[in-house]
Formats: structure tokens, sequence, C-alpha cells
């Protein structure tokens, strides 16, 4: 590769951001990133000493150990809604309910900025549903013929199945005698 042939690296980046996106599509990437950026300021804040001019303020409580153990296990609920999505409710749940411990155990839960998005995401997870497969249309557009041939279709609209097998008169490859 040189310089002077960007397309070559055009092409791969448009091959990895479709790849991206089929990945993204396929899970509730969205739900999964708030509830990680919920998980770092939950246990950010209370080991953080936070610095205005001179004064230097530290938020460190006897509640850090629960802080910490709080936002680590954020973190990895919303990694868990990304590669194990098939447990998108559980985790949406227990994101829910950890966001709001975190309010009387970790500075109003990171100073309400976690909390809020741990508690977005957590309800983003459980209203995720997988989208449905596109149906095949190839299969239904290749009718075999014409006039009385499976699949054919009459100037009308209308199937024109006369074998008599079609499921729409009842008869689903039974012929009734008499």
């Amino acid at each position: 590769m040189n310089a002077e042939s960007p397309a070559q690296n055009e092409h791969y980046l448009r091959v990895f951001r479709q790849r991206f996106r089929d990945w993204r599509g396929a899970r509730p990437f969205w739900a999964g990133l708030f509830v990680l950026l919920g998980g770092f300021p939950i246990m950010y804040f209370p080991y953080a000493h936070i610095k205005l001019g001179a004064l230097t303020v530290a938020m460190s409580t006897t509640a850090g150990a629960g802080s910490l153990i709080i936002g680590v296990l954020l973190v990895v609920l919303g990694l868990t809604l990304w590669f194990q999505q098939h447990v998108r409710v559980f985790a949406g749940v227990a994101a829910i309910l950890l966001a709001l411990v975190s309010i009387p155990v970790s500075n109003f839960g990171g100073f309400v900025v976690g909390f809020l998005f741990a508690l977005i995401g957590g309800a983003m997870a459980v209203a995720w549903a997988p989208g449905a497969p596109p149906e095949p249309q190839a299969a239904q557009e290749a009718g075999m013929g014409e006039g009385g041939a499976p699949g054919a279709v009459d100037g009308a609209g209308l199937p024109n199945d006369l074998s008599g097998t079609s499921p729409a008169n009842g008869a689903n490859g039974r012929h009734s005698a008499g």
C-alpha cells in the first residue's frame, strides 16, 4: 500500500463499519453502553480527590468498597449486555437494582450521573427485543407456472391451485370421498 491509493483503505474502513453496524444491531448495544458508563462515576467519585483551586476535596467514605463493587458490577453487566445478549433481562434488572442501591451507598449514585446512566441503560436492556429476521421473498415470488400449476396466480391476483391440496380450502392434501 502506498499513500496514493486511499481506495483500498476506504474499503477496509467500510467493511469494518458495516460489520460493526451488524454486530451492534444484533444486541442491546446502547443499553450496554449506558450501563457501562453508569459504573464509572459510581466507582470513581468515592476515591477521587477533586481540586478546587488550592482546596482538595476528598470524597472518600466508609462505603468506598461498596461503591467500588457496585461500579465494577455495572461495568461487568454492561459488557455482559454486549457479549451475552440472551441474559439481557437479568442484566437489565440487576443494573436497575444496583443503580438504586448506589444512591445511599455511593455519594448519591455518583452525583446522580452514574445513577441515571445505569437506570436508563437497565431499562433499555429490559425493553430491548431482537429484531425479526427478514422473510425470504424470493421463495414467495418464484411461482412454478401459469394455469393450474402450484403457486400460479390467475388474472385477479388470487391463487389458482386446482389440485385440491391448498390449505385455503381446508383439504390439506386429503380428498374427501363423497
